[in-house]
């Protein structure tokens, strides 16, 4: 046996290339931190002003979530920057749907080996998702660990912590027949259906990501893949504080079938109008290249839809007024009915 002193960069971990990663994008998760974060980067533990006076009963809402499989996309790409913005918006969407605003967010990067580019442009893409939504990012993990992930592999994920006022919680128990479903447009497929996507345009289809979208508008299948997971709160939270909402879902994986259930009383159908709005065609080119079925379609992807607010039907006309002059795509998509679950007709 040779007499050779090993270290942990040889073993695939190198601390000092993370460490300047890590140093390369300080100013930028500074530049997301408020009043309230105490301290600044480095410490064992993040520390956050928990001062809310102006709040008879606050209540701390958390969310924890990844991007999944999109980041296999960024790395045929070779754009990792819409990454941060994807995790720190859908973790910004599922507390909305509790009526909370954001305080502070996490993320975990993980891999084989650090790449430093990706890994800079992830955190300085959530640094400025946070700060654009006023909410900072105090603390991240960053795993190097040869063995768990391939050596091409990037895994993103994320932990948000927010607030509400506990009468401001949602989904509110109003909730009954008749009330409207207002659907807000996705940007994309946002951060769910990716396996579906990838195994329908490359290994079916045979397409790469530079190719265009089938039946497309001239962007590529990357660009189409890559659109950033859209962040509904600026346009929400008004509406949730004045009352106008009673509930909110966030359509993720399961889409409109399994997310809509989670909001609504047992006593409710949720009937949902399939000509209400246009499909977008990335959804369109999936269905068509894989033959998938629209059942599974519906369950698989937002299909178009990102968020769905429960308001009463005298409210439903000034919400969606608001929602359109908050440059928010929005459609009255359905209503609720006695029953249970939803229908898509």
């Amino acid at each position: 046996m040779a007499d050779e002193s090993m270290t942990y960069a040889q073993a695939g971990v190198d601390i000092d290339a993370a460490t300047t990663a890590l140093k390369n994008v300080g100013d930028a998760i500074r530049a997301s931190h408020n009043d309230r974060v105490i301290g600044g980067i480095g410490s064992f533990g993040a520390l956050f002003d928990a001062r809310f006076p102006e709040m008879e009963r606050p209540v701390l809402v958390s969310s924890i979530d990844g991007v999944g499989t999109k980041t296999k996309i960024a790395a045929m790409v070779g754009d990792y920057s819409g990454i941060g913005h994807d995790i720190v918006n859908h973790c910004i969407n599922d507390i909305l749907c509790q009526g909370a605003r954001p305080l502070f967010f996490l993320d975990y990067f993980g891999c084989a080996r650090l790449q430093p580019d990706a890994f800079q442009q992830v955190v300085a893409g959530a640094a400025a998702a946070c700060a654009a939504q006023g909410c900072a990012l105090i603390g991240g993990e960053t795993a190097e660990m040869p063995g768990v992930y391939n050596d091409d592999e990037v895994d993103v994920v994320g932990a948000i912590v927010g607030i509400v006022d506990d009468a401001q919680r949602l989904p509110s128990p109003g909730i009954d027949s008749g009330d409207v479903l207002i659907g807000l447009a996705s940007s994309g497929l946002h951060t769910n259906g990716y396996s579906m996507a990838r195994r329908a345009f490359f290994d079916v289809q045979s397409l790469s990501v530079r190719d265009a979208l089938p039946g497309g508008m001239g962007e590529t299948v990357g660009e189409a893949l890559l659109a950033p997971h859209r962040c509904y709160a600026a346009s929400l939270l008004p509406l949730v504080r004045e009352g106008h909402i009673k509930g909110l879902a966030h359509i993720t994986g399961g889409g409109l079938v399994d997310n809509l259930p989670r909001i609504l009383p047992g006593n409710v159908e949720a009937l949902i109008h399939r000509d209400r709005w246009t499909v977008p065609r990335l959804f369109q080119a999936i269905a068509e290249i894989g033959q998938v079925s629209h059942q599974e379609m519906f369950r698989t992807f937002n299909m178009g839809i990102g968020m769905v607010a429960v308001v009463s039907a005298s409210h439903a006309a000034h919400v969606r007024e608001r929602l359109l002059a908050a440059g928010e795509e929005a459609v009255v998509i359905g209503e609720l009915r006695p029953g249970s679950g939803v229908q898509i007709v």
